[in-house]
């Protein structure tokens, strides 16, 4: 594996700073050369390499949702060893995909969206349930439904169906999130360490990534970057819909790597929707996953949340279905169907 550049600051990853772009390119240009990288186009083996919503709203420990897992210190030694691995791979990396969060304050799981009949708005980590909503204890603010134009009829009969559908099928009950990944909010922006790995990627490799922005609707979760996660509203409406155009370019992908915040979340449903996608199910490609379980932790909240036990529990189902649980600190020619493929 390659060494790790010079400029890298294990001791800065959980902090914000700027990232010098004309330094760093200049640098990036020079290590191409000193260890022979070849533009990715050239690849022979194809690597692509998911990073799920690292970001500062969720990376760093003062900012919103920091993903601290029972460890307390999850995102930052997550990024450490995310940052490094990119780096000593850097020659097999063909492309990045970094996923973005991306909220604003009306959305049905921030606490402007709904209040309860004394016409206050839930705390964050509320847990919002069918039975609750059928019951009257919450309901959509009239002032949210008219700010986004909705009747509000409509948005109160979409709650109860939103909430129905996501017990109905599985999914986490409804949570009202502390206000976070705000559009152009520093807490939407991608952790410096993290960035600044990537982009010396971009130059070294010329290979530009694929930003990706989710969570932008706000009649439904959109924990996956591959979906929502109701996609139909209470009159059969489209809510959101599934990026079948994303699936079909990762899984044209040799290899997919996976890792980033938070495992029990968006991490984990992102992986879901991959591994129930047509195309994968289809194909059989399952075993083209490849999850970086140290690059990933899931969301602790002391007092409030703790769903490292479903995390585990996601990652084991995966596992069971093909994919593989490896670690970033494991050469990628050891890893299973790799082997004799990269540097060759």
């Amino acid at each position: 594996m390659l060494p790790i550049p010079p400029h890298f600051d294990p001791d800065a990853i959980g902090e914000v700073w700027r990232v010098s772009y004309e330094d760093l390119a200049v640098e990036a240009e020079a290590w191409s050369v000193e260890y022979d990288l070849r533009p990715a186009a050239e690849d022979g083996m194809r690597i692509c390499l998911v990073a799920v919503d690292v970001q500062n709203t969720f990376c760093i420990p003062a900012f919103e949702l920091f993903v601290a897992g029972r460890s307390g210190t999850g995102a930052i030694d997550d990024n450490r060893r995310l940052c490094e691995f990119l780096y000593r791979n850097l020659d097999a990396i063909t492309q990045i995909v970094p996923t973005l969060d991306t909220h604003q304050a009306m959305q049905v799981f921030h606490a402007m969206w709904l209040v309860d009949a004394e016409g206050l708005h839930p705390e964050p980590f509320t847990l919002v349930s069918a039975e609750d909503v059928a019951a009257g204890r919450w309901q959509v603010d009239p002032a949210a439904a008219e700010t986004l134009g909705l009747d509000l009829d409509y948005a109160h009969r979409h709650l109860l169906h939103y909430t129905r559908a996501l017990e109905e099928t599985g999914k986490y009950q409804l949570t009202i999130w502390p206000y976070h990944a705000m559009l152009g909010g520093i807490g939407h922006a991608l952790v410096p360490s993290v960035e600044e790995a990537m982009f010396f990627h971009t130059v070294a490799r010329h290979s530009q990534p694929d930003v990706r922005v989710k969570g932008t609707l706000p009649l439904t979760e959109h924990y996956s970057v591959l979906g929502p996660e109701v996609t139909e509203g209470p009159d059969g409406e489209r809510l959101g819909e599934q990026n079948a155009e994303l699936i079909q370019k990762l899984l044209a992908f040799d290899a997919v790597v996976i890792a980033g915040q938070a495992k029990s979340h968006c991490v984990a449903w992102t992986i879901d929707d991959l591994l129930r996608s047509p195309a994968l199910e289809k194909q059989e490609l399952a075993q083209k996953v490849y999850l970086l379980e140290d690059c990933t932790s899931p969301v602790v909240v002391p007092g409030a949340a703790d769903y490292t036990d479903e995390a585990d529990a996601a990652f084991t189902r995966f596992a069971e279905a093909g994919m593989h649980v490896v670690r970033s600190t494991d050469p990628i020619e050891s890893w299973p169907g790799i082997a004799g493929s990269v540097r060759a």
